[in-house]
This record gives structure tokens, sequence and C-alpha cells, in this order.
């Protein structure tokens, strides 16, 4: 007879909005062992399984520390309610906890007084970017008394909830009928209880005892500090948003989402585990995405199950069309489904797709080595130069409606090209191969059509190196020292090393603003390149490796993101985190198309 095992959780901790499915062993007739379901519209020698999930509702009541939520709050910030901060923002677990939570918590305060000062909306001004459901407790979209009347989860129809216990001092509600259960804002502060039963598919009573699990105490979904878009061009006009009105605006995002592949616990062993876990990560990480409601959407590190499975399909309901490349799989050999690629997303009521160009580098070493590399040296060389790595370059246009009001008629294309260049520090020249190799790709579609171009991604190289000085500047000075690591002269002559294309850094324009209210942002940049102080933060790395180019000549910067500092990543933390899920933080900037100048 069917039989269950063992049931257990992946992550002790259940937070708010992300789902929880538990792992049950099952035992079949035929005494093999498996974790395959067993339904009742298919049942296994006439029986099937049974799952419930319920609440236990304590007459006590819990509040969870902001800072610490896996921790009961012993205390709370007065301040955070008399200006009506989200409540969940006040409860610290410890007197020491809050002292060191200060310098990041008094931003809070200063941020209310400011908004109520300037519009009196200040819960909206501050909250509203990231409270969409499963925020913590931010997520209205199930009231108290609402749920107690219906529930539903998971895939499970709606049903009346039910109290079926209730003793000493304890209530335990029924909140879900199927395996996989997602925590909602009633759930914080409460144990939840998975039940798992085999049920005879003729008489639907149980046959045995069920087996059981409790988990810890539902935690919200921890919710970073929200991030402003700043103007950064002086004809633009912000919206009650905080956004560009200008006729032919659009923004681009570019964010390394971190793959679960390379989220390991030896290697991120400061970021709680149940924060380092993907089924929390990728909720975290599209409540982010979403909420910057960018136009075109360029992502790395994203596997290619992720994207097949999650991404593409919820991004979907949210407007978007996704274009994927993966990586190539001569030097990773894991499953497929692990290895990552670049996804790039667009609006379909902004854009539509035109062209898509990908570009593996794997096949652009093949070429370089039959043409330069004499015969007896090829293998070296190309062990060197095949990292897998590649680019995915998509030709838009833009909807009639949207186009600029200065070119009526005119059909209005944009480019945009969104790669990963490899990691390793010690192939500066593969490095620069690499970028060199896709900027003269981008030269060529250039050269055939006039079309603003956008190149993101993450390049691994930090500011100043040569990789950046060919694309902020258009060519390479021959004393670079980069230029000195060249075993296969493949950087040779460096006159070569060039390109006819204006870009320009997105976030270098924060150097070019004046004003009082500009210094805090410029502080954030590096004074030499004008690049942000980092864009990547983990215990052993802080830098900058993410960028923006544009074509200065076709594309003027309106607003930027504004970039994060210390204290908004507060003492001691590096990424990724409860409130930031990968190790990079997003880049989001806003554009105009301009008549074209001359190019470089």
């Amino acid at each position: 007879m069917l039989s269950v095992l063992r049931v257990h959780l992946p992550s002790d901790i259940p937070i708010v909005g992300c789902e929880l499915t538990p792992y049950v062993l099952l035992r079949r007739p035929d005494k093999t062992v498996t974790t395959d379901d067993v339904s009742e519209t298919n049942p296994l020698d006439g029986h099937f399984l049974r799952y419930k999930w319920y609440r236990v509702q304590s007459d006590k009541k819990v509040a969870v520390c902001s800072i610490h939520p896996s921790e009961q709050a012993t205390l709370q910030c007065l301040g955070c309610v008399k200006a009506k901060i989200p409540v969940a923002k006040s409860y610290h677990c410890t007197s020491k906890c809050f002292s060191d939570a200060w310098q990041h918590h008094r931003v809070l305060h200063d941020r209310a007084a400011s908004a109520i000062n300037e519009n009196g909306n200040e819960e909206e001004e501050l909250f509203g970017r990231f409270n969409n459901s499963g925020s913590g407790s931010s997520n209205t979209s199930l009231s108290a008394s609402a749920s107690s009347a219906s529930l539903t989860n998971g895939s499970a129809p709606l049903y009346p909830a039910a109290v079926t216990q209730r003793s000493g001092g304890e209530t335990w509600f029924e909140v879900g009928r199927s395996k996989t259960y997602t925590p909602t804002a009633d759930d914080i502060g409460h144990v939840l209880k998975f039940e798992c039963v085999v049920v005879d598919a003729e008489t639907k009573l149980p046959v045995g005892h069920a087996s059981t699990l409790l988990t810890s105490r539902v935690i919200p979904a921890p919710s970073p500090s929200p991030r402003r878009m700043i103007p950064v061009d002086p004809m633009g006009h912000l919206d009650a948003d905080g956004r560009i009105t200008s006729s032919g605006s659009f923004t681009v995002l570019s964010y390394n989402i971190l793959s679960d592949a390379y989220a390991s616990s030896d290697l991120y062993n400061y970021c709680p585990s149940w924060a380092l876990s993907w089924p929390y990560r990728r909720q975290n990480l599209l409540r982010e995405i979403v909420g910057y409601r960018a136009d075109i959407i360029c992502l790395q590190e994203v596997q290619s199950d992720h994207y097949e499975e999650f991404f593409s399909p919820e991004l979907d309901k949210h407007g978007y069309y996704g274009l994927y490349k993966r990586k190539t799989n001569e030097v990773y050999n894991d499953s497929n489904n692990k290895i990552d690629g670049c996804a790039t997303f667009f609006r379909r009521d902004r854009f539509s797709h035109v062209k898509k160009y990908e570009v593996e580098f794997n096949k652009a070493a093949q070429s370089l080595t039959d043409a330069m590399i004499p015969t007896t040296q090829r293998k070296t060389a190309l062990n060197r130069l095949v990292k897998d790595n590649v680019a995915l370059i998509v030709v838009l246009e833009a909807k009639v409606n949207n186009q600029p009001v200065d070119n009526p008629g005119k059909r209005q294309l944009l480019c945009v090209a969104n790669t990963h260049v490899n990691v390793q520090q010690d192939l500066k020249d593969v490095k620069l191969w690499q970028v060199h190799t896709l900027l003269k790709g981008l030269e060529k579609i250039a050269a055939s059509a006039d079309i603003p171009m956008l190149v993101c991604g993450d390049f691994n190289s930090i500011p100043g190196s040569a990789p950046h000085a060919l694309l902020a500047m258009g060519k390479v000075d021959p004393s670079h020292p980069d230029l000195a690591v060249d075993p296969l002269n493949i950087l040779r002559p460096h006159s070569k090393l060039v390109h006819q294309l204006p870009l320009v850094s997105a976030y270098s324009s924060f150097a070019r603003t004046m004003g009082l209210g500009y210094e805090q942002h410029k502080r954030r940049l590096d004074s030499t390149t004008n690049e942000p102080l980092f864009t990547n933060v983990t215990r052993d790395f802080i830098g900058s490796l993410d960028y923006i180019f544009y074509t200065a000549d076709s594309l003027v910067v309106e607003s930027l993101l504004e970039l994060l500092d210390e204290e908004s990543l507060r003492k001691d933390t590096a990424l990724p985190s409860p409130e930031w899920s990968s190790d990079h933080i997003a880049l989001l900037a806003e554009f105009r198309c301009c008549k074209n100048r001359s190019r470089r």
C-alpha cells in the first residue's frame, strides 16, 4: 500500500509571499521510493495523498524584528508610529539591534518628515514602490475579516476557513488544501502546520496516521529602502510618480540577478540560508524588477529553467515580452537547465520586436584562432578564449503613439545589447577581446541603419580598466597596464582597439549635474571615472562591474535610479541580503530620443 516515509521543508523559516513546497518521500505498493505526487484524479493502487495547511493562532500577539525578522520583537520605535511609518518597520529585537540600525533607521524618519512637508502623502511616497503582494506588513490584499470568510492558496479552489481545534490558548485555522502554500500577511508571527495523509480513493477516508510538520513563525518579506528616480536633464519634467513626462522617453533596467547555481552558502555564508534560497530570492527579485516599471529590462545570470518556468511567464503577466540567449556549454558541464544566460524583456505596449542577434564568443574565438594562431598553438589558444560567454542584441521599434514628436511618421528603432563578460580576473586579454568583439558587431548594425544604441550588462570590469576605457573613450591607451596581459597576441596592434560608436555611461550624468541637491549623488561616484563607487558588494569585493552605455548622438539621459550607499546597505552588510536578493544592484536610466549629432 502507498505510505508516507518522510516530510520536510527545504527552509525552516516561512516568509510572506514565498511558496512553501514540502518534500514528501513516498513508498509505492511495489516497495519503490519516490517523491512524485499522487493526486485524487490519478490515484495509485486505489489511494491518493491529501494535503492540508493550518495556521496556529495564539491568543498572544507576536511582533517580529524589522532587522532580524526571524527574531521576536521586544521593543518598538514610537517615532515610527508617530510618523505613520509602516508598523512592521518599527519593531526591534533588542536595544543593541535598534542602536546598530539607527543610522539607517533615522533615514526613514527624515524621509517621512520630508514627504509630509512636500505632499502630505508620506506612506505612498516612501513605500509605494514595493507595496505589492507579499511585501510583509504592507500587503493588504487579504484583510483579517476577508480571510476568515474564504481563502485560496496553491491550486486549491475557494473554500470556507475552518477552525479545526482549540486548546491551551491556541486555535488551528485551516488555510490551504494543496501541497504548496504561500504565506500571507495574516500568517505573520504564526506557526504553520502541514499535514499529509494517505486517503482511500473509494471511501475518501484517511488510511493510517497523518504525517505532519510545524514551521517556525512566519516572517514578513524584508523590504529594502526604496530607490528614487533622480532627474538629471533640466529640460525634463517629473510627473507625480517621479517620471519624466517629455515625449519619447523610455526606461532601461540592467541587473545581474545572481544565478541560483552560483548562490552557494559557502560563498555567501553571511546571508541567512532562507534569504539565499531560490524560492525566496525569485519572489523578492520579481517584486523589485516589476516595481521599477522599466520599459526595457536586461537581466544577466538567468538560468534557462528559471527563464522558461518563472521570469518569462511572470513578466508576461505584467505586459512584457522576453528574449533569451543561454550561455554555450563547452566549459560548463552541468545540467543544461542550470546554465545561465542573458534575458531581455520589453513592454509590449511600448515596443515591438524587429530583429534578434546572438553573439557567441566561443564561435568568435574559433574564427580568431583559425585566422591568427598557428595550428600547433590553437588548442592552447582555445582553452584560454573559450569561456561560454554570450551577448544578446535586440532591435526594437517604438510603437507609433510613443514616437518622438520631432520625428512624426519616421520609424523609430532602438538597438539594445545585453551581455555578461567573463569573470576571471587574470584573463584581462579575454575580457577586452570580448568587449571589442561585441562593439565591432554593433558597429556593423550602426552602419546599416541610423539607430540609437544601448549597451547594458555585467562587464566584470572596473572603471578605468581596458574594457571600460574602450567602451567609454572609444580606444585604449597603448600604455594601459591591462595590455601587458596578452599571451596570444590577440590585442595587437593596439591601434585596432578602437570603435566609432559615441558611447557614454549613463550614470556619469550625475557628475554633470549642478546644484546642492546633487551633492549626495556625486559622493557616490568615483571622482576619476564618474562611475558608481559600487554595483557589486560582497565580503570579498566592493566595486563597479555593471554599466548602461548609450549613444550620445541620439539619446539623452533624463533621470537615473539613485545609487545605494553604505548607509542604505546598513553597517557590515554585504550582498545578497534578506532585503536585496543579488550581489549586484540594479541600474535604471530614463532616456529621451534626440536629433542626431555627428558621430565620434
